[in-house]
C-alpha cells in the first residue's frame, strides 16, 4: 500500500505523511532545540521525501525512513549552526504541538518519555551532546527504535550505534537529573500559587523559601543565576525594583508555565515581560527558564497586555 502511494499523486502522498508530521515536528525541536528552526527542518525533511520517494525500500519501515530524513536535515542544520558559528539557545515550545496522536506509543524499554523527553532541562543537557550522539540518544531512548533500525536511519554499524548510546548516556548522567515518577505524575498547584503569589506581591523571602537550594534561573542568552539566594538577589534588584507583576497561566513543554507581565508606572497597563517555564520536583521549584524575546511569546496564546 505505502509503495502504491509514494508512486501516486501529492496529494495522496501527503495523506500518508498525515500520521507522521507532528511527531516528526517533535523530533526535530528534541533535535535543535528551537521550534523555528524545527518546523523549516520538517518541511524541507517532507520536501526531501517527496522528491525522494522512489528511493523508499521495504527494508527499514516507512517512518523509520522519514525519521531518516528528517534526522539528517536536523544534523545538516546542526552542522550549518557550526560552520557559521552560530548560537542556537533553548526555546520553548506550546503544548499543542508536542502533542502527537498518531504515533506509535514507546516501548516499556523506553529510558524517557513523552513528557519528560520535551522539558527544557532534558532539552538543555541534549543539546551538549554531540549532533550523532544526540540522534542515537533519541532515536534509541525516546522513539524506541532498534539498535538496526538506529543504524540504518544514521548510516552507521549497530555496533558502532550502540557505542555512541553508552557515551551519550554517560554524559547525560552527568548532567540531567531524572524527575521522579511523582515529580511527573504531581500537578503541584499549592507551590505553582505560591509561586504567583510571590512573585505579584515582589516577596523576594516568600520566592527564595519555594525554591531549592541549588535552583537555576536560564534567561537565554544570558548567563545563568544558580543558587536560590542568589536567585533572590538578582530579582530584588534586577526585576522588582520599582516594578509591578502579574502572571497568566500558560502552556509549554508540558511543564507549569506563565506569562510574566510588568507594569513600570501606575496606573499603565501591564505589558508582556517574559515566557516563564518552571521544572519542579515533589516540594520546591529546581529551574525558572525565563524568556523574553517578544517573537517567543508571540507564540503562545496569550494577550500582549494586561489591564488592572
Amino acid at each position: 500500500m505505502e509503495e502504491m502511494l509514494l508512486e501516486d499523486s501529492a496529494g495522496a502522498f501527503e495523506d500518508l505523511l498525515t500520521g507522521h508530521r507532528r511527531e516528526l515536528l517533535v523530533h526535530c525541536y528534541r533535535m535543535l532545540g528551537s521550534i523555528d528552526e524545527a518546523e523549516d527542518a520538517v518541511q524541507e525533511a517532507l520536501t526531501r521525501a517527496w522528491q525522494g520517494r522512489q528511493t523508499f525500500r521495504r527494508s527499514i519501515s516507512f517512518r523509520a525512513w522519514l525519521y531518516r530524513i528528517a534526522t539528517n536535515v536536523c544534523l545538516n542544520a546542526i552542522e550549518a549552526r557550526r560552520r557559521d558559528r552560530v548560537n542556537s539557545d533553548i526555546g520553548p515550545c506550546p503544548d499543542e504541538l508536542l502533542t502527537v496522536i498518531a504515533a506509535p506509543e514507546p516501548g516499556p524499554e523506553a529510558r524517557f518519555d513523552a513528557h519528560e523527553s520535551v522539558s527544557l532541562a532534558f532539552l538543555t543537557v541534549l543539546q551538549v551532546l554531540p549532533p550523532r550522539q544526540r540522534a542515537v540518544l533519541v532515536l534509541r531512548d525516546v522513539l524506541t527504535l532498534r539498535a538496526a533500525e538506529v543504524g540504518a536511519v544514521l548510516d552507521m554499524s549497530v555496533q558502532a550505534v550502540n557505542s555512541a548510546l553508552q557515551r551519550a548516556r554517560a554524559t547525560l548522567r552527568r548532567g540531567y537529573k531524572p524527575p521522579s515518577p511523582l515529580e511527573v505524575r504531581e500537578d503541584p498547584r499549592a507551590l505553582l500559587d505560591r509561586y504567583v503569589r510571590a512573585w505579584e506581591a515582589e516577596d523576594v523571602t516568600g520566592l527564595v523559601a519555594l525554591l531549592r537550594e541549588d535552583a537555576v534561573l536560564a534567561m537565554p542568552p544570558m548567563p545563568m543565576v544558580v543558587g536560590a539566594a542568589r536567585i533572590g538577589d538578582f530579582l530584588a534588584q534586577s526585576i522588582f525594583a520599582n516594578t509591578q507583576m502579574r502572571l497568566l497561566e500558560a502552556h509549554a513543554n508540558r511543564s507549569p508555565s506563565f506569562g510574566a507581565y510588568a507594569q513600570r508606572l501606575a496606573g499603565a497597563p501591564f505589558q508582556v515581560f517574559a515566557l516563564l517555564v518552571i521544572a519542579v520536583d515533589a516540594r520546591q521549584i529546581t529551574q525558572i527558564y525565563a524568556f523574553s524575546d517578544p517573537r517567543v511569546f508571540a507564540r503562545f496564546d496569550l494577550p500582549p497586555a494586561l489591564t488592572g
